[in-house]
């Protein structure tokens, strides 16, 4: 499968973060930012980067923003100009754009222009952070959007010699269970021992009462 190309509009901590993980993974990548500074620091990571205002719809298109399949808006403290460039991006055609927005009323103005999805970071880096504070089995979680969530649980002793598809549990609280990983293997649905780690899907009332009950031994 050819490799989806992507500009990455913001080079602060967040834009360069993401740009530099994309990179990684072997993806064609455009950064662009106003600071040089943020620019020469991504010169030999990235595909091309260069300095231009993404205010600017004539310099995203000279720059060739048109030409990529997803275009991420990662600016951060100036609202005007994150909505600018937001709309200039959908001008220019581009198919996908993610957009980064401080607060909950950016979110929505972001959502109404046609961001296909909108990212607030503190708050949930915040949220996931706070989840595995609350309750140390825990180990991750993803959110599948409509409420939906798969969760790493650190298997206790409690539930150990139990089969990882046990409906008395997953019928008790409305969970699917995804199997186990033992280790770095995946073993599907077998007798649990401490320590696995259980990958369930649910939504996330249902998964923090199942969570809570580990952490309880209720």
């Amino acid at each position: 499968m050819k490799p989806r190309s992507f500009v990455v509009i913001g080079l602060g901590t967040f834009g360069s973060t993401v740009a530099g993980e994309l990179a990684r993974f072997g993806n064609p990548v455009l950064g662009i930012d106003t600071d040089e500074k943020n620019v020469t620091r991504l010169a030999d990571t990235l595909t091309e980067a260069i300095i231009a205002d993404g205010k600017d719809e004539a310099a995203l298109r000279e720059a060739g923003v048109a030409n990529y399949d997803v275009a991420v808006v990662a600016i951060g403290e100036d609202i005007e100009a994150n909505i600018l460039c937001l709309m200039n991006i959908r001008l220019l055609g581009v198919e996908t754009i993610w957009a980064k927005a401080m607060t909950r009323t950016h979110h929505r103005i972001l959502s109404k222009l046609g961001a296909d999805r909108v990212i607030l970071p503190e708050q949930e880096v915040g949220q996931h952070i706070a989840q595995m504070l609350h309750n140390p089995l825990v180990r991750d979680y993803v959110s599948l959007g409509n409420g939906y969530h798969v969760v790493d649980f650190t298997v206790p002793a409690s539930l150990a010699g139990i089969q990882a598809n046990d409906p008395a549990i997953l019928t008790r609280y409305d969970l699917r269970s995804l199997g186990v990983m033992r280790g770095t293997d995946f073993r599907g649905f077998v007798a649990m021992q401490e320590g696995d780690k259980l990958l369930l899907l649910g939504k996330r009332g249902d998964l923090r009462r199942f969570g809570d009950s580990l952490r309880t031994g209720a």
